[in-house]
């Protein structure tokens, strides 16, 4: 991805998260308005989920890019989707993370999962539009986190589900935090490792081994963003040393561990998804965000 640009003023941005009652397995949320003196332009750090951002402002509202091509209004953003760049000065926005298996529910089977950006309308097709007024016409964020929930939840259980041994592969990479052996995998759901990597990777689209990079690698960008140092992160998520870290990080963010520990993307995630952040491990950035953050 491309450097981090001008970050935002986040005293200037109220985040507001929905309350454990509408949350679905699988899929957070956060809302974002913001009224900044200046146009922000800033890289979005690869994460394990499919990105749904969905504008809800007028005027200005939410701009994108990627490939130096840009774009207004709401998109979605498969897993590793490059160099991209969310950019906007007011407005406001709702976003949707969807783990890669509801995703693939909530997007559709032939839904790419992985390496493209896309107006929210190109996957969601009138539906998208719908939704946006739907959530633009809602009095409060809570309201419009039950609106979304209800959304989603409908086209879970619509669709049918990857292969239970594709979802527990998926699962077990998470609880070992992307430290786990894709042959050992492979063994606990009863498959051949041939058989696991081509369903995954035709139902999540990655393999196994680069989802398991993937978490891996969103786990040290916490560590990293709440002020561990670089040497410190290598040993606690299984780097061979620091180097390795440092080549990981290139890969996914294109930034150095330095980099990824002051990205803007991340400034703000211990409010925004509090059940990511590494919550033994006081926020670098904590005092300063929660302090205008409103945290429903």
């Amino acid at each position: 991805m491309l450097p981090t640009g001008t970050p935002p003023d986040w005293a200037a941005v109220d985040v507001a998260v929905p309350s454990p009652s509408v949350r679905l397995p699988g899929i957070s949320m956060a809302g974002f308005r913001q009224r900044l003196p200046a146009r922000t332009d800033i890289a979005m750090v690869a994460h394990p989920s499919v990105t749904l951002l969905v504008d809800l402002s007028g005027g200005e509202g939410i701009d994108y890019g990627t490939r130096g091509r840009r774009r207004r209004g709401s998109f979605a953003a498969g897993l590793l989707p490059g160099d991209l760049r969310v950019g906007g000065r007011t407005g406001e926005c709702l976003q949707i993370r969807l783990e890669p298996v509801a995703a693939a529910a909530v997007l559709g089977a032939s839904a790419d999962l992985t390496g493209t950006v896309a107006p929210l309308e190109d996957v969601w097709g009138r539906d998208a539009g719908r939704f946006e007024d739907e959530l633009r016409a809602a009095g409060s964020w809570d309201e419009r986190f039950v609106i979304a929930a209800e959304v989603l939840g409908r086209r879970l259980d619509a669709r049918t589900p990857v292969d239970p041994e594709v979802a527990r592969t998926w699962r077990r990479t998470l609880a070992g935090r992307g430290r786990v052996r894709v042959d050992g995998l492979a063994d606990e759901v009863g498959w051949s490792r041939q058989r696991l990597w081509s369903r995954f990777r035709a139902q999540l689209g990655v393999t196994p081994k680069r989802a398991a990079r993937l978490v891996r690698f969103d786990r040290a960008a916490y560590l990293l963003a709440a002020g561990h140092a670089a040497a410190g992160v290598a040993a606690e998520c299984g780097y061979a040393d620091q180097s390795h870290l440092h080549r990981e990080a290139r890969t996914f963010a294109g930034l150095t561990p330095a980099g990824v520990a002051a990205a803007p993307w991340l400034a703000v995630d211990d409010v925004a998804w509090p059940a990511s952040w590494p919550t033994r491990i006081p926020a670098r950035h904590g005092e300063r965000v929660l302090g205008r953050a409103r945290p429903r």
